[in-house]
């Protein structure tokens, strides 16, 4: 699932995904992204930070994802935004945490295409591995 209020960039990495194979859905907004996932758990989820409603509404959903449901729990989460572009404060993958930036992995726009789609294979084969290794 890829969140972004951004839906030009959103349907590119939509695409760029489905040509390697992947079946993607698009959500513009935190609020149906949650009742989305809710409804139907993705393998992944590639997150914006800054949204209409909230410049934080993608750290919000993050800690919500890993709060949620046990099925949402441990989807992983792709950021990928250009939060540093507009509030230069130097977010990375060092700044993640369990509890105040629950991600799996960061990514900064604009984003190499081709970095976004090993990236994403990266996280579902080490999703993938964590599920054999408990079940």
């Amino acid at each position: 699932m890829v969140v972004d209020d951004d839906e030009d960039f959103a349907n590119a990495a939509a695409k760029v995904l489905r040509d390697a194979g992947h079946d993607v859905r698009i959500q513009l907004d935190t609020e149906t992204a949650m009742q989305a996932m809710e409804a139907r758990r993705p393998d992944l989820v590639i997150l914006d930070v800054m949204f209409p409603e909230s410049s934080s509404a993608g750290f919000e959903l993050a800690r919500a994802i890993r709060e949620g449901s046990d099925g949402l729990k441990n989807v992983p989460v792709l950021m990928l935004t250009a939060v540093n572009q507009k509030f230069p404060l130097g977010f990375s993958a060092l700044d993640a945490d369990d509890v105040w930036l629950p991600i799996d992995g960061f990514l900064e726009k604009p984003v190499d295409l081709d970095l976004l789609r090993s990236t994403v294979s990266s996280l579902l084969e080490a999703a993938a591995s964590r599920c054999r290794a408990e079940g």
